[in-house]
């Protein structure tokens, strides 16, 4: 392990300080994770650079397999760590919220995978076509790749909003190639094959047939995407259950998703429901339903033929005594 010369990171410094703000305790598990996993790297990367980044002619030629497991973790300097763990923070808190961590989990490992084995497919596939041999030699680290393809996977989860891209308002049905392009129009010197394999991923997850290979590969992580109306939120106090979410916009917006109420009422109508919640307020467990009331509990007239409703609703059902 090779660890990174001393100096003053001011990227790494604004991320823990955006991580710090939106606080620990609101960010999912995986998602912190993943954020420490790569500031650990960086802080003590397993290998240079030169030795971590991915490459045809290194993975490829050389057999140097273990890149596609290193390059996604490592990053060129603090300011490339920063702009992507800041986008994964609150591309994570959305998604492992609205996907499940372990599913979430799942789908950050593979497409880190496959993510690399696309860029080696584009860049062998360039060589070829241009006749380049140049492009089996570019080397691409970090993981903006996987990003790319998260948010594919986040717009498709999220259909009909805008983002705002360079201060043009943008679809985002179409915000991963504009975004794409917008990059490597202010940054050329990006890798674009690494960031069009993410965005080609996502795809093969959102349209394709890589959802249903990862859930035919495993039983035991299903995905609760098919459930938009909830997702699990955090609180300082770290996991608090699950809250409304509205993909279509605001709250009121129309949605045509069905959804489920059997797990909140068990199956029971309204009259059901109340009759239950009576006896539940109304009767202790540990009494028979023809003791008195308590010392100091008094019911008035309409709680006493409530009771009594009770009563020959019980009868009817054939309860036992609770």
């Amino acid at each position: 392990m090779h660890r990174r010369s001393r100096g003053v990171n001011i990227g790494l410094l604004l991320l823990l300080s955006q991580i710090f703000q939106v606080g620990i305790n609101n960010v999912p598990p995986v998602t912190l994770a993943t954020l420490a996993l790569n500031i650990w790297f960086f802080l003590n990367p397993l290998k240079p650079l030169l030795s971590s980044c991915l490459s045809v002619e290194k993975c490829y030629y050389q057999k140097d397999w273990q890149r596609l497991l290193l390059s996604p973790l490592h990053h060129a300097d603090d300011w490339h760590l920063y702009f992507n763990m800041v986008s994964m923070l609150w591309k994570g808190i959305h998604l492992e919220r609205r996907l499940g961590s372990r599913w979430f989990a799942y789908i950050i490992v593979t497409f880190s995978l496959l993510t690399g084995v696309v860029y080696l497919f584009l860049e062998f596939a360039l060589a070829e076509f241009l006749n380049e041999p140049d492009f089996k030699r570019n080397c691409a680290v970090g993981f903006s790749g996987v990003l790319f393809a998260l948010k594919v996977l986040n717009n498709h989860c999220c259909p009909g909003g805008f983002v705002n891209v360079l201060g043009f308002p943008v679809s985002n049905r179409f915000a991963c190639w504009v975004e794409l392009l917008a990059i490597h129009f202010i940054s050329p010197g990006t890798s674009f094959a690494g960031h069009l394999a993410g965005i080609l991923v996502g795809l093969m997850y959102t349209h394709g047939p890589l959802k249903k290979i990862m859930e035919l590969c495993t039983g035991i992580f299903p995905s609760n995407s098919d459930y938009p109306g909830q997702q699990y939120y955090f609180n300082s106090s770290g996991y608090s259950g699950y809250q409304d979410y509205y993909p279509y916009g605001g709250r009121g917006a129309y949605e045509d998703v069905p959804r489920n109420y059997d797990t909140y009422t068990a199956g029971l109508s309204e009259e059901e429901q109340l009759e239950r919640a009576l006896r539940a307020s109304l009767l202790d467990q540990g009494n028979r339903r023809s003791s008195p009331p308590a010392y100091g509990f008094r019911l008035s007239p309409e709680e006493e033929m409530r009771r009594q409703r009770l009563h020959r609703f019980d009868s009817q059902r054939g309860d036992p005594a609770l």
